[in-house]
């Protein structure tokens, strides 16, 4: 649609402007032809992009632009000439509503479905981190799915079974350990990764991460959505909550340790979090309290 638009309104400008109702002023002689440019590049960019939700709502916001244009024109016309305006605004409308349908339903297919999923107990994450390391060498760190137990606190085991598949093992509530086999539904090389769990899985779960180059030329924003089922729905989240193990927390500090390994070699450790990956060993902490009269003499000998 972009691509016809864009070619009539730039090979025939005097002819659309005729039959759209439009008047020959000087505006409306450099309006038409900017809109049919424009259209191209949406045109371009729909058909050559991989971010095809980016694109699809930046038509969305053209026929916002055009509908605005042709209210006024309205405004200022009659006879003839308004009929012809309302049926244009009429179809353009109509596009509109196909265009932002469009862009919806190309939104939600970037978020691959998590397989096996029961109903109510799924939670969508994101999350963002900026590493100042090039996006190649954040992509293929990532890609070697075995690296990811180094910064990501939950996951025990990542063991390769082939060039898309692989085995997860990782930590659930009260020392139990769960399991699921995943597959690589989607993969562009030093851009993006896509996977989702398979079979019967304990979490089924789904994921993508991006790589896109940061403004300063030098580092990589790493983007990251996960799709998972919570054992145990609600309850499985307040008492995840209560144990200190928040999703959204957890993925963010994730992504905290990943920029440490990739930018330091190692994650970070200090006194007062010895444990490094292993941090949620420490919680749950006591409350604060006062000192013991033992506590008390200790410190007054000391």
């Amino acid at each position: 649609m972009s691509l016809g638009l864009g070619v009539a309104q730039l090979a025939a400008p005097d002819r659309v402007r005729r039959l759209s109702g439009v008047d020959d002023s000087a505006t409306s002689r450099t309006v038409v032809p900017l809109v049919g440019a424009r259209e191209l590049v949406h045109a371009a960019g729909l058909l050559t992009s991989r971010r095809k939700g980016a694109w699809a709502w930046t038509r969305v916001v053209g026929d916002a632009m055009d509908l605005t244009a042709l209210g006024m024109a309205i405004a200022h016309r009659g006879g003839s000439r308004r009929r012809r305006l309302l049926a244009v605004t009429g179809a353009v409308a109509g596009i509109t509503v196909i265009d932002l349908l469009t862009a919806v339903q190309a939104t939600r297919s970037s978020v691959p479905a998590v397989r096996g999923a029961r109903k109510g107990g799924s939670m969508e994450l994101t999350a963002t981190t900026t590493i100042r390391k090039p996006a190649p060498e954040v992509y293929a760190f990532w890609r070697n799915l075995e690296n990811l137990p180094t910064f990501m606190a939950h996951l025990e085991q990542v063991r390769t079974t082939g060039d898309r598949t692989s085995r997860w093992t990782a930590d659930a509530p009260f020392g139990k350990d769960v399991g699921w086999d995943a597959e690589i539904i989607e993969e562009v090389p030093g851009e993006k990764l896509a996977w989702r769990s398979t079979g019967n899985a304990d979490v089924p779960n789904a994921g993508t991460i991006r790589f896109l180059p940061a403004p300063d030329g030098v580092s990589t924003e790493v983007h990251v959505v996960l799709v998972y089922d919570i054992p145990g729905g609600t309850i499985g989240k307040a008492v995840a909550k209560y144990f200190g193990e928040e999703p959204h927390q957890q993925l963010d500090d994730d992504l905290r340790r990943l920029k440490q390994v990739l930018e330091t070699g190692e994650v970070v450790r200090s006194d007062g979090a010895p444990w490094g990956k292993r941090a949620r060993k420490e919680f749950p902490q006591r409350p604060a309290q006062p000192l013991s009269d033992d506590e008390l003499a200790k410190g007054a000998d000391a």
